[in-house]
C-alpha cells in the first residue's frame, strides 16, 4: 500500500507540472485570440479533443476521462476569460456605489411595503429601519413601482420561505422593473387563525389568507372539514376583512399582531407546517448601494439554449471558489420553454476576479442584470 500511494504521489506531481504547462500554453493561445478577434469557446475544438481521448483510453476509464477533461476545459476556459476580460459598465458602476454608499445603512426612510398594517412586510421592515414611514401598496407590483418612480426610497418584498419556497410573483416581477437590493432579512414567521370575538373553530365555514400562508399551514387545514380556503393579496389584509365583515363564520390566518390591531380573537395559534418557518424578505432601492461588509450577491441570468450552457456558466464560479447558495429558474414569458436563472452567491465585489467574471457575463449577448451585493439579517 505505501508503494502504491508512493507510486500515486509520483503521477499527481507529473499532473500537475503538465497541468501548469497546459495552463500557460491556455494562456498564449488567449494572447492570440485577444489579437485576432477570435472568441475563446470553440466548441468544435473540444468535441475533437474529447473524441480523441476517448479513443485513446478506452474502456472501462474513458467516461472518467470525458469528465476529467471536461474539468480542464472549463478550467482553461475560464483562465482564457480572466485573461480576455474587458471592463464593463457594470465595474464602473460598481466602483462608484462602494465611493458613494453611506458607511451606515439609515435609520430613517419613505418605504413601500404591500399589504396594510400588521402584515410580515411592516414588521420586516420595522426591524431593517428604526423610524421608517411605511406606504402601503394593494400588490408586490405596486412595491416595484413605487421604487422604480420614486415615489418611495425603498421598498420590502418577500422573496422565499423555508417552508414554501419561492415567492413566484416577485421572481417575475423582477424581470420588468429597474431595481437593486440593498438588504435582506429573514423573518421567523407564526401563523395563526383568528376570527370575530365569540366566533369557535367549528362555526368556521371559510378562512381567508395570502396564498403563501395558505401554503405553510397546509397540514392544518387538511383537518378542517367542509371548510373553504380563499386567497387575498396579504395575511394583515385577510385580517382586516374579517374584521370589517358582516359574517360570523369567517375567519383569517395572520400575525398575533394582527389580533389587536383588528379586533379578533386566536382560533388556533402556531399553525404553519413548521415552528422553524422562515420567509427572507429583500429590501429594494432604485439605486446601487454597496455597504460595507456586504458579502452576498443577486444576480439574473438568460443563457443560450444549447446543452451544458448552464454547466459551463456555474463551472466559472466553481473555478473562483464561488458558493452558490440559490439558483431558480423562471419561464420567459412568450418563449420556447425558455428560463432566466436567477443566482445567489457568497462573494466580495472586492474581488478583481470576481470583477472580470461579472464583466464577462454582462458582456455576452444575453440578459445579465446585477441585481445588488448585500447583507443578509438573520
Amino acid at each position: 500500500m505505501e508503494q502504491m500511494r508512493q507510486d500515486i504521489d509520483s503521477i499527481d506531481s507529473k499532473i500537475t507540472d503538465l497541468f501548469k504547462e497546459r495552463m500557460e500554453t491556455s494562456l498564449k493561445i488567449a494572447k492570440y485570440k485577444k489579437d485576432n478577434g477570435i472568441p475563446v469557446l470553440s466548441d468544435t475544438r473540444e468535441k475533437e479533443v474529447l473524441h480523441k481521448v476517448s479513443e485513446q483510453i478506452g474502456e472501462p476509464f474513458d467516461g472518467y476521462a470525458r469528465l476529467l477533461f471536461n474539468t480542464i476545459f472549463d478550467a482553461s476556459r475560464s483562465c482564457q476569460n480572466n485573461f480576455l476580460a474587458r471592463k464593463s459598465d457594470l465595474a464602473q458602476r460598481i466602483q462608484t456605489a462602494l465611493e458613494q454608499t453611506p458607511q451606515l445603512f439609515p435609520n430613517k426612510a419613505v418605504v413601500a411595503c404591500q399589504g396594510v398594517a400588521g402584515s410580515h412586510s411592516q414588521a420586516a421592515c420595522e426591524k431593517l429601519f428604526e423610524v421608517p414611514s411605511i406606504m402601503y401598496f394593494n400588490s408586490f407590483e405596486g412595491v416595484f413601482n413605487a421604487v422604480e418612480k420614486g415615489l418611495c426610497q425603498y421598498g420590502i418584498l418577500p422573496i422565499e420561505n423555508s417552508s414554501y419556497g419561492s415567492v413566484g410573483a416577485v421572481y417575475d416581477l423582477m424581470q420588468n422593473y429597474n431595481f437593486h437590493i440593498v438588504k435582506s432579512i429573514r423573518l421567523r414567521i407564526s401563523h395563526n387563525l383568528m376570527a370575530k370575538a365569540g366566533t369557535k373553530l367549528s362555526d368556521v365555514k371559510e378562512i381567508f389568507s395570502h396564498e403563501q400562508a395558505i401554503g405553510q399551514c397546509g397540514e392544518f387545514l387538511k383537518t378542517l372539514k367542509d371548510v373553504k380556503v380563499t386567497v387575498c393579496e396579504n395575511t394583515a389584509l385577510a385580517a382586516k376583512m374579517v374584521a370589517e365583515s358582516d359574517r360570523t363564520d369567517v375567519a383569517a390566518i395572520s400575525s398575533k399582531e394582527c389580533l389587536d390591531l383588528y379586533g379578533l380573537e386566536l382560533l388556533k395559534k402556531h399553525i404553519q407546517v413548521s415552528d422553524n418557518n422562515y420567509t427572507r424578505f429583500i429590501c429594494i432601492s432604485k439605486n446601487l448601494e454597496i455597504y460595507p461588509g456586504s458579502g452576498k450577491i443577486s444576480l439574473i441570468l438568460s443563457l443560450p439554449h444549447v446543452p451544458r450552457s448552464l454547466y459551463h456558466t456555474i463551472a466559472k464560479f466553481a473555478a473562483l471558489g464561488i458558493n452558490l447558495t440559490k439558483l431558480e429558474s423562471r419561464p420567459i414569458p412568450g418563449s420556447d420553454f425558455e428560463f432566466m436563472f436567477y443566482f445567489d452567491l457568497e462573494a466580495s465585489v472586492y474581488s478583481p476576479a470576481l470583477i472580470n467574471l461579472l464583466s464577462e457575463l454582462e458582456n455576452q449577448p444575453e440578459t445579465f442584470v446585477f441585481l445588488g451585493c448585500y447583507t443578509e439579517l438573520i
